[in-house]
């Protein structure tokens, strides 16, 4: 009998509260997730890792996969809620761009309100649906239906991030998380604080862990049967190799002009030492004292002096050398050339005339040699940097270039890439000379710079070195070969001249 008067209540209940007719459908469909166009001429790209497996969950902008181009890794990150189907493109495969990298599930959800509230009648719906209820609360209401809450974007004001001690909140490179997880490392929180940057975590904190033992872990075995001693083995060449292979076959189309001359860096060589002693702190970060300085230029601010910017610690250092200088010089040319600032823009008919676009600044890319093969990261607009800034990009390139794989981003290798490229071969090996090629959409121009020496002329010693130049003979005259490396020359040999520039 209580039950009884509890339902009819209960019925009475819905039929005199204003209740909006809502009517919500969701329907779930099965997307292909597509590889975008992460670069300019970049067709494919190979998949390092997969951060999902299959029938797993996943939220938007969870990370999916990684993957590296001919110029960078680029980790790949969800575009909407959903649980993966299937993944199409396993680890070490080739996907092409445009290609599906996997499917997901969605959920797709309408909703649609009609009018303003409106007051249910009995004559209007006299057949009200009742479910079977097992508890029902005191006040005959039932407990509103509670969804789980949406992941906030992570530039939304209001979003806390990931809470302090999961893998999540730890700052890491996407290949250093894949050596912890390769090393039996599950949950990176327990080797904060790193020592990178804002405490993130480096190869070097991975590895001092392991040192450590603080746990036993034991890196996953590979399976297959090892070499015998003395046979011959069969390798594959690597993604960047074989994209290095492809491009030294396109170079073919080139007409090379070679030319080659010597630099006297003695005048460049004496100003080092005074200017070694004025790195500023923001490439080489004074040690922390306990009290300030008695004299300081901060005193006129009081005891809350602004905060000083600082470099990543990836830029700093404590010796400025020769590159940043030959560099800077080389900018001033360019400038003096506008040919040498120019690339050539891509034909969309064959029958069309070819044309040149020639860019304000001087975009110079440095040949950068790393565990997977050579990058040419561009340091741009040198003609706008001091030495002590190009210096700062220069240690940046070789911090990232001893990442496995090499951690370039797209900021260091921009689609459309330098006008000139620079090798500087001496710092390896003890050649003067050598005859670089270039490869389409490598720019006009390549220069290799061998060791330099010291050489007797007269009754004094000249610091010189070797230059060694390629140019793309299809846009470049031999003269004007010629003539650019005799400007560059007097910006080098005449180091007051980048002092009265001034830029």
């Amino acid at each position: 009998m209580l039950g009884r008067i509890h339902c009819v209540s209960r019925r009475n209940l819905y039929r005199n509260i204003p209740v909006p007719h809502v009517r919500f459908a969701s329907r779930k469909t099965v997307r292909p997730f597509l590889l975008a166009d992460i670069g300019e001429g970049i067709t494919e790209c190979e998949v390092i890792k997969w951060s999902v497996k299959p029938s797993s969950s996943v939220q938007i902008f969870d990370p999916l996969c990684e993957v590296q181009s001919d110029k960078a890794s680029v980790e790949i990150t969800s575009p909407y809620d959903g649980i993966i189907k299937e993944i199409l493109v396993k680890e070490g495969e080739i996907a092409k761009v445009g290609a599906g990298l996997c499917l997901i599930e969605a959920t797709e959800e309408d909703d649609s309100a009609q009018g303003s509230a409106e007051v249910t009648s009995s004559t209007s719906n006299p057949e009200f649906p009742v479910s079977k209820v097992v508890e029902t609360p005191k006040d005959g209401l039932s407990p509103p239906v509670t969804s789980p809450p949406r992941r906030k974007h992570p530039l939304d004001p209001t979003n806390e991030g990931p809470k302090i001690g999961t893998d999540a909140h730890v700052l890491a490179t996407p290949s250093v998380r894949h050596f912890a997880r390769h090393s039996g490392i599950m949950d990176l929180s327990l080797l904060t604080p790193g020592s990178g940057r804002d405490g993130r975590i480096e190869r070097a904190d991975v590895e001092a862990y392991l040192a450590r033992g603080t746990e036993k872990v034991e890196p996953k075995s590979t399976t297959g049967t090892p070499t015998p001693s003395g046979e011959d083995v069969r390798l594959e060449l690597g993604r960047t190799r074989y994209a290095m292979w492809k491009s030294m076959k396109r170079s073919l189309e080139i007409p090379h002009f070679g030319y080659s001359s010597t630099l006297d860096l003695t005048a460049l060589n004496s100003l080092l030492p005074s200017m070694n002693s004025y790195i500023p702190q923001q490439f080489n970060p004074p040690p922390a004292h306990e009290y300030p300085p008695p004299i300081s230029p901060d005193a006129i601010w009081g005891s809350s002096p602004p905060q000083k910017s600082t470099a990543a610690p990836n830029t700093h250092y404590s010796r400025l050398t020769m590159l940043p200088l030959l560099l800077k010089a080389l900018s001033r040319a360019m400038q003096e050339w506008p040919i040498f600032r120019s690339s050539l823009n891509p034909l969309s008919n064959p029958d069309d005339r070819p044309s040149l676009t020639v860019r304000q600044h001087s975009d110079i890319a440095v040949a950068v040699s790393t565990h997977t093969g050579l990058y040419t990261p561009v340091i741009q607009a040198v003609d706008r940097k001091s030495p002590y800034e190009i210096m700062g990009e220069l240690r940046q390139f070789q911090s990232l270039g001893r990442q496995t794989p090499a951690g370039f981003t797209p900021k260091e290798l921009p689609k459309r890439g330098a006008t000139i490229s620079v090798s500087n071969v001496g710092a390896v090996g003890k050649g003067e000379w050598a005859a670089p090629l270039l490869v389409p959409g490598g720019g006009v121009a390549i220069v290799a710079i061998g060791r330099a020496k010291w050489v007797e002329r007269g009754n004094s010693k000249h610091l010189e070195v070797g230059v060694s130049w390629s140019a793309d003979h299809r846009i470049v005259e031999g003269a004007e070969m010629a003539a650019f490396v005799e400007s560059w020359r007097s910006w080098v040999e005449e180091p007051a001249r980048l002092i009265a520039d001034g830029r």
